[in-house]
């Protein structure tokens, strides 16, 4: 794949003689993004007359209306809110392509995995032994991300291969394989009078006002509304849930960093969690299609 910064076709400039250049894509997210065509123009460190030119023409070269603008305000089409979902795919496609073609001139052999902390461990470190012990086998650097995190880090190319896990993780346009499916349960203090029950439902688990479930960061680093105690990762989450101040719906594989002072229930109606262990559908990594065939051999 070849990458110039003047001029690049991506999927949002198919079935049009003049290509959409990344530059303008950039342009569209930054406005998109403010609804402010001069906060934009500062986010870009530019001048607003040639921004708004440049949104003008990429609209005239599409043959659509990406903007809806008054006097008073900007606000997304239809077509612009598909466009700028399709623009951010298309600059992180590229600017992963980036990444990857530095690491590859490095000459260091390798690879990133990238997996949620305390999620999975004991497959992870079956999956490590199994590929190391694989004729061939590379370095393994294994990167440890808060909720969320790791799919991310697939996308922009600081990462070659992750674990994720459905439904909480998105897999689109990640090839995959699906590696262990478990139940929910749920984790609350030792000695809660619901820790003698044999299940609890979800809806129960929803009405613990002594037990409120925790508050995770968004991407942003915000922190949503609630009752519940704002949480950055599990090792804080399980010292706050021994403390009575909160209680967790987890996979069932939890049970193994749990401590004395945690109960397990099952959750029968909470959804299945699944692990997949997912790539970029354009790799053609010789150690990721090793470590892949080793996970689902697993």
């Amino acid at each position: 794949m070849a990458i110039h910064t003047a001029r690049v076709l991506v999927a949002v400039s198919a079935g049009y003689d003049d290509p959409v250049e990344t530059r303008e894509l950039r342009y569209f997210v930054a406005v998109a993004e403010e609804l402010h065509f001069g906060r934009a123009a500062q986010r870009l460190a530019m001048a607003q007359p040639p921004l708004s030119r440049a949104i003008r023409q990429l609209e005239r070269r599409l043959g659509v209306v990406l903007l809806r603008r008054t006097t008073r305000s900007i606000a997304l089409t239809e077509a612009g809110s598909v466009l700028l979902r399709e623009a951010r795919a298309a600059l992180d496609a590229v600017e992963a392509a980036e990444r990857r073609t530095r690491r590859a001139a490095a000459h260091r052999p390798g690879m990133v995995l990238a997996t949620k902390a305390g999620a999975s461990s004991e497959l992870l470190s079956k999956l490590l032994d199994a590929y190391a012990a694989e004729p061939g086998a590379v370095p393994v650097e294994v990167i440890l991300c808060g909720p969320g995190e790791q799919e991310g880090l697939l996308r922009d190319g600081r990462a070659d291969v992750a674990l994720l896990h459905r439904p909480f993780d998105t897999t689109a346009g990640f090839d995959t394989e699906d590696l262990h499916t478990e139940q929910q349960v749920l984790v609350l203090p030792a000695g809660h009078p619901l820790a003698s029950r044999t299940h609890v439902s979800s809806a129960e688990v929803s009405a613990l006002t002594d037990l409120p479930l925790p508050r995770w960061p968004r991407q942003d680093g915000s922190y949503p509304d609630g009752p519940g105690p704002k949480v950055r990762d599990h090792t804080q989450l399980a010292q706050l849930i021994a403390l009575g101040r909160t209680c967790a719906v987890m996979p069932e594989s939890v049970r193994s960093h749990l401590r004395d002072d945690h109960a397990i229930v099952p959750v029968p109606d909470a959804p299945a969690v699944t692990t997949v262990i997912a790539w970029p559908p354009h790799s053609k990594s010789r150690a990721v299609a090793d470590l892949v065939r080793t996970a689902t051999r697993l």
